[in-house]
């Protein structure tokens, strides 16, 4: 099965190169450009691409109004949004992914890890750049917070963030504590000794116990909740 891609940029070379890299794969192909913001979400809704790569600074709508607009908590039927971008700046991370993007990758993390990040996307998983990971969860835990988590029972005042009404069991804290640092499932169950289908039981538990949608909603409940100790 094709992956069909839409490519969101506002640098015609920038385009060019990321359709270079995503057609070189067998199992992907870019069914469309877009020059801005606007035109990315006419497009994306038209057209419905299985995902959307997306830059943040971009005429007309950024890419953080692109990825609400597509992949937002009231959207229906949300697409699959990755936003990949030169910026890293923490603003525009969490912009991203409160505003459901299904990963965040910088330009330089290299072919390998974006093709990588649309196959997750794709298979409903998510991917952000190691080097974004790090750097936030060094903020947040050196960040005061409104309470101090024990497993299964943190606490903020956001409703996404409130305790679970079921409690995370041991086993899912570890899981995610494992994806908040950014693993994939086949590292987790290597780190935590089980099969890969039992650590995609234990994400669908989470994102259920959660009412999250994805790996990315599931670590920005980790940082939040301080879950993760200082790296």
């Amino acid at each position: 099965m094709t992956i069909r891609v839409l490519l969101a940029d506002d640098q015609a070379m920038v385009r060019g190169g990321l359709r270079l890299i995503l057609e070189d794969q067998p199992d992907i192909s870019v069914v469309a450009e877009a020059a801005d913001g606007a035109e990315a979400v006419e497009l994306a809704r038209r057209l419905r691409p299985d995902v959307c790569l997306v830059d943040i600074r971009m005429p007309r709508l950024d890419g953080i109004d692109v990825t609400r607009a597509l992949a937002g908590p009231g959207v229906a039927d949300p697409l699959r949004v990755v936003v990949v971008t030169t910026f890293d700046l923490d603003e525009y991370v969490y912009g991203a992914l409160r505003g459901g993007a299904a990963g965040f990758l910088l330009k330089d993390a290299g072919p390998a890890l974006l093709v990588e990040a649309v196959r997750a996307a794709h298979a409903g998983d998510a991917l952000v750049s190691p080097s974004v990971t790090v750097r936030l969860l060094r903020h947040l835990t050196t960040t005061p917070t409104t309470g101090t988590p024990t497993t299964g029972t943190p606490t903020t005042g956001a409703a996404r963030s409130a305790a679970p009404d079921r409690p995370l069991s041991d086993r899912e804290i570890e899981v995610v504590r494992a994806i908040a640092r950014g693993r994939t499932n086949q590292e987790i169950a290597a780190e935590l000794f089980i099969s890969l289908s039992t650590v995609k039981s234990h994400v669908s538990a989470i994102q259920a116990k959660l009412t999250v949608r994805n790996r990315v909603e599931i670590a920005a409940w980790a940082w939040e909740h301080r879950l993760i100790g200082p790296m």
